[in-house]
């Protein structure tokens, strides 16, 4: 079977991976010598991460992750995992902000924060950075976001339908430059990865069947190539 040769995407995506492993065994290990084994995997990972276009120099990347490095259970790397919700209208409209930072539009979309289950966050972010309130009503998509290109650091992205219950528009001073309520075919630019999510969002909307989609298992799991639902 011909293999398509790795990308930008797949390089980040397998140097995260060995740095997550090298900085793990760093975290539980008392031995010098493999203390030395697994910064050498480190070096070799800020080398790939740099092919793959990161701005820093290898040894500065390698200091970053060192720094990062725990003990025992605080120290297992793991995704970060960000909440985002589909909310939906009467009118079948999609809730989406305007991003300050970037300019670029998606659903309300934020970090899990401790304390709170990931529906809890979902409408959490919805109110703080659009004024609308609402219900949670499934979970539509669990994204793997390097493996989906729309994230250059490892994290999962739950994503929820959501139904507009009150509220009144209004964005959030820091976080988003403008939010509004927009149909399937007046969308706004630009958008953040509309390929991956928008198809499926206005299903949710609209009621339509639909089953949670997550990215399906590979064999073997580091096998290059596009990805999307």
């Amino acid at each position: 079977m011909d293999r398509q040769p790795p990308s930008e995407v797949d390089l980040l995506r397998w140097s995260e991976a060995l740095a997550g492993i090298a900085r793990t065994g760093l975290g539980f290990t008392e031995s010098t010598y493999e203390r030395e084994r697994f910064e050498e995997v480190l070096a070799v990972a800020a080398d790939i991460h740099h092919a793959a276009g990161h701005p820093f120099d290898p040894s500065q990347l390698v200091m970053e992750w060192m720094k990062q490095v725990g003990s025992g259970v605080p120290g297992y790397v793991t995704p970060k995992v960000a909440v985002g919700a589909v909310v939906g209208d009467d009118e079948g409209r999609i809730l989406l902000v305007q991003r300050a930072d970037s300019g670029v539009w998606l659903y309300p979309t934020g970090w899990a924060d401790i304390g709170y289950s990931p529906s809890e966050v979902a409408r959490k972010e919805v109110h703080e950075e659009t004024g609308i309130e609402c219900e949670v009503e499934r979970l539509i998509a669990c994204f793997d976001g390097m493996r989906q290109g729309f994230s250059r650091v490892p994290l999962y992205s739950l994503v929820f339908h959501c139904r507009a219950t009150g509220g009144t528009l209004e964005a959030h001073p820091l976080e988003c430059a403008d939010v509004g309520w927009f149909g399937r075919h007046e969308m706004p630019g630009p958008l953040a990865g509309a390929d991956r999510w928008a198809d499926m969002a206005f299903a949710a909307i609209a009621g339509q069947p639909l089953e949670t989609w997550f990215d399906s298992p590979r064999d073997p799991p580091w096998h290059p190539g596009p990805e999307g639902p």
